[in-house]
């Protein structure tokens, strides 16, 4: 599964939901991008350390951004920006999961809703 930032926060938050659904998943992704805003939402360098340990800790994987993701990402802008209010993050989380092919767990589908080539799985807290 591929994680929107919002889930993993859910985790730190202590919601036992989220916490279960990261444990039972094998294969565990996210963008660079949402691993950013996680770290952004830091506090202090404690907390800094606690996000980088629980990702590392949990084996899931930071996707990297990539010339296609910056491509898919810059069209879905075009496309949705005005009529969504998709906004940069959200389109390079988007075209990243859309690039790899990966579903994308969110718990806020309303930017990523008319992308129509995008597999989402609702998070529900």
């Amino acid at each position: 599964m591929f994680y929107d930032s919002d889930v993993l926060i859910w985790v730190f938050r202590g919601n036992a939901k989220a916490a279960r659904l990261i444990d039972q998943d094998i294969d565990r992704s996210l963008s660079v991008v949402s691993f950013m805003e996680l770290l952004q939402g830091a506090a202090d360098k404690r907390e800094m350390r606690l996000i980088k340990d629980f990702i590392k800790e949990c084996a899931i994987a930071v996707l990297p951004l990539t010339e296609n993701i910056g491509h898919r990402a810059s069209i879905y802008m075009e496309e949705f920006g005005l009529s969504s209010g998709l906004r940069v993050a959200d389109a390079l989380i988007a075209a990243t999961a859309a690039e790899n092919h990966l579903r994308l767990c969110t718990g806020d589908n309303r930017h990523f809703r008319p992308i129509r080539d995008l597999d989402i799985s609702m998070f529900r807290p």
